[in-house]
């Protein structure tokens, strides 16, 4: 997996979540964000919603994601006996750990299938708990993670960069559908997945830097060992 280069998209991307962010904690987008959910509430068929649902899990961190991340670690670690192979999936949990989370309890927003009033709103006064948990998508920003996390995992053990349709089909392609099937059946704003995206892109870019062989470590007994010593030009994860 190539490395990024410049430091020069990550500043974009940040700045336009924090310039969203603004935004809408001004009261801008609001009405675009009722339209477009009033829209898809408007055209769920039970065939269209529920295959856009199946889909969404896509996007399930918790439920899909990290499961199948842990065990390609795990794969990898047995693979390698080299405890490096775990640092990408410590990086990815600890990362959207601090970020994601903190940013949901603070904007403290509704989702658009929240029943009470002014649910557009960023610091809901009428919502709270896992009620005001909707900004930044959750689902968009921990897909661009943990689908880089895995494009890292395959990729080595592969013991090759992944191809550029590789690579769109598996970091993607996924996002596109989590995107639209986020916005579609109301788990979050139009403004919500937007803000997941740019947030993930930055988390995402931020694994996608690290040279995993050159993390320091203390002697594990040989378990600090470089995961592929003899390769350096097929070293997918110093790529």
């Amino acid at each position: 997996m190539r490395k990024p280069k410049s430091w020069w998209p990550d500043v974009a991307f940040l700045a336009a979540f924090v310039a969203l962010t603004v935004a809408l904690i001004n009261g801008h987008l609001l009405t675009l964000d009722q339209r477009v959910a009033d829209w898809a509430f408007a055209h769920q068929p039970d065939p269209v919603y529920w295959t856009a649902r199946v889909l969404n899990y896509f996007g399930q961190g918790g439920q899909v994601l990290m499961p199948v991340a842990l065990i390609l670690t795990g794969v990898l670690t047995w693979r390698t006996r080299s405890v490096r192979a775990v640092l990408p999936f410590v990086a990815a949990f600890l990362l959207t750990y601090v970020t994601i989370g903190p940013l949901k309890i603070w904007a403290d927003r509704a989702a658009p299938r929240f029943d009470g009033p002014d649910k557009t709103v960023m610091h809901n006064p009428f919502a709270s708990g896992a009620e005001a948990m909707s900004y930044p998508s959750g689902h968009l920003g921990n897909s661009l993670v943990w689908y880089a996390v895995l494009a890292i995992l395959i990729a080595a053990l592969l013991r090759r960069s992944l191809s550029p349709r590789e690579t769109i089909l598996l970091r993607v392609v996924p996002v596109v559908i989590v995107f639209c099937t986020t916005v579609y059946t109301g788990f979050h704003w139009l403004t919500d997945s937007v803000a997941g995206l740019l947030l993930g892109l930055v988390l995402a870019r931020l694994i996608s830097r690290v040279s995993w062989d050159s993390v320091p470590l203390p002697r594990l007994g040989g378990w600090e060992r470089p995961l592929y010593p003899d390769s350096a030009p097929h070293d997918a994860l110093h790529r």
